[in-house]
C-alpha cells in the first residue's frame, strides 16, 4: 500500500493535482514540508508579472524530471494557494514527495 499525500490527488490514468501553498521572495526554491493540506513551497523568486508561477512551474517540472509543458497551473494564479496538475502518475509524484520530505507525513 502506497503511503496517501493530503497534498497529491490522481485526476485520472497517467495525471495527479498537487496542492502548494506558496511562499514567494524566499532565500532559495525548495520544498518545506506539509502545511494545512497543502505541500508548502518557498520559491526564490518575486510575486509580479507572473515571476513566481513561472519559477514554480520550472522548478517542479525539474524537481519531478518531466518537460516544463507536463506542469500546469490550475487554480490560484494570483493566490499563494495553487493547484498543479501534473502529466505524471501518482506514484510518480509521490515518491518524489517521500524523498523531499524524508518520508514524513
Amino acid at each position: 500500500m502506497r503511503p496517501t499525500w493530503p497534498c497529491l490527488n490522481e485526476r485520472g490514468e497517467g495525471h495527479c493535482v498537487l496542492a502548494l501553498a506558496v511562499s514567494p521572495n524566499a532565500k532559495r526554491t525548495a520544498a518545506d514540508g506539509l502545511h494545512d493540506g497543502c505541500l508548502r513551497v518557498r520559491l526564490a523568486a518575486p510575486p509580479v508579472d507572473g515571476k513566481a508561477n513561472d519559477a514554480l512551474i520550472a522548478w517542479l517540472a525539474d524537481e519531478l524530471g518531466l518537460p516544463r509543458r507536463a506542469v500546469r497551473l490550475l487554480r490560484g494564479d494570483a493566490s499563494r494557494r495553487k493547484q498543479v496538475e501534473v502529466d505524471a502518475p501518482v506514484d510518480l509524484v509521490g515518491t518524489w514527495l517521500a524523498r523531499r520530505l524524508d518520508g514524513a507525513q
